[in-house]
This record gives structure tokens, C-alpha cells and sequence, in this order.
């Protein structure tokens, strides 16, 4: 890809892109509001290399992912302030919004996907069940982490097939961080039901 005069090959994104995710998830797993600015920041290699490979259902969960991102930063920070000093906010109301915008996106690339190909349907069930694993990450609901493992398996053979190897390995990476995660965020559940 050419970006302001310079060639950037495709596996330098796929690289970026992947080393910051590995760091996220390391902050997820404590439910770190770190994760979410690694997680974001994995967004521009990961949207480049997309666009440059004509995958716009891909592309745009990118800019999705950026929505929740900044959305699911904030709420951890509402969700919090409620926890420790009892501010209520519109949970409806907040929630809601980042996913009619999700959805718009969603729309917007499955409008502009030639669904012909065959490959664009693994593409189109990676994505929609992302948005899925999206709703309970934001959450902080254990659920989505076997979510995130299936949507690691759908992922790796699109990856295989586009070629991305490092994307590829990192879905076996994140699946197993997905299961360890899974573990630990029922442990806490657990945990909360016995304070209740």
C-alpha cells in the first residue's frame, strides 16, 4: 500500500496490527481501560490492510471497532464512577447509540460486498459475529469470550485464504487468550454473585 510516497507491504500492517492487539488483551484480562487505547490503536494497520485487499466488510469493522473503542472506553468509565460513588447514567440511552452506528457501518459494507464470491461470506459471518463478541465485551460479559473463539476459527480460514499469515497465527494466539479470559471473567462473576 502507498501512503503519502511510501510502499508499506501488506505484512508490515499485518504485523502493527498484531503485536497491538496481543498487548490489549493482556489488559483486557484485568479489565484495564488500557485495553481499549492498545485495541484502538491496532485499527489503522488493520483498516489499511483491508482497504488495500478490497475486504470493505473487514475494513469497516475497523472503523466499528474505533466506535466501540472510544464508546466502550467511556462507559467502563460510567460503569466505574457507578461502582464507586454510586452516579447513575442512561445506560439504555448509551449502549444504544454506538450500535445503530455499528449497524449503519454494517449496512454500509454489506451494500458495497460482492456477496458472489464466496470467500465474502466467511467474511460477512467474521464480522457479524465480532459485532456479537463486541456487545459482551463492552459489557464486561463472560459469554463473549467463546464468541471471540469462534469468531478466531472463522477468522483464521479467511486468513489463510487472503494470505495475511500474520493475522492467521494471531487467531490461535487469541483463541487461547480468549479461553484463559473466558475462565477468568467467570471467576469474577462468580465472585459477585457470592458478595450479592
Amino acid at each position: 500500500m502507498n501512503i503519502f510516497g511510501l510502499n508499506i507491504p501488506p505484512l508490515a500492517l499485518d504485523l502493527a496490527g498484531g503485536i497491538c492487539v496481543l498487548v490489549s488483551l493482556y489488559f483486557l484480562w484485568s479489565k484495564s481501560s488500557t485495553y481499549w487505547h492498545w485495541s484502538n490503536a491496532s485499527l489503522l494497520p488493520y483498516f489499511l490492510l483491508f482497504v488495500s485487499g478490497g475486504q470493505w466488510m473487514l475494513a469497516g469493522l475497523q472503523v466499528t471497532y474505533l466506535l466501540f473503542g472510544i464508546h466502550g472506553l467511556y462507559l467502563w468509565h460510567l460503569e466505574s464512577r457507578r461502582a464507586h460513588s454510586g452516579v447513575h447514567f442512561n445506560e439504555t440511552a448509551w449502549y444504544g447509540v454506538t450500535w445503530v452506528a455499528s449497524l449503519a457501518i454494517f449496512a454500509y459494507t454489506v451494500a458495497v460486498t460482492d456477496f458472489s464470491a464466496a470467500w465474502n461470506w466467511v467474511q460477512f459471518a467474521a464480522v457479524t459475529l465480532a459485532l456479537v463478541a463486541n456487545l459482551g465485551t463492552t459489557r464486561r460479559w463472560a459469554w463473549s469470550w467463546p464468541v471471540w473463539i469462534v469468531v478466531n476459527a472463522v477468522q483464521a480460514v479467511y486468513f489463510w485464504h487472503t494470505q495475511y499469515w500474520v493475522l492467521f497465527a494471531l487467531q490461535f494466539v487469541l483463541a487461547a487468550m480468549s479461553m484463559y479470559g473466558w475462565r477468568a471473567w467467570r471467576r469474577d462473576e462468580a465472585r459477585e454473585v457470592a458478595f450479592a
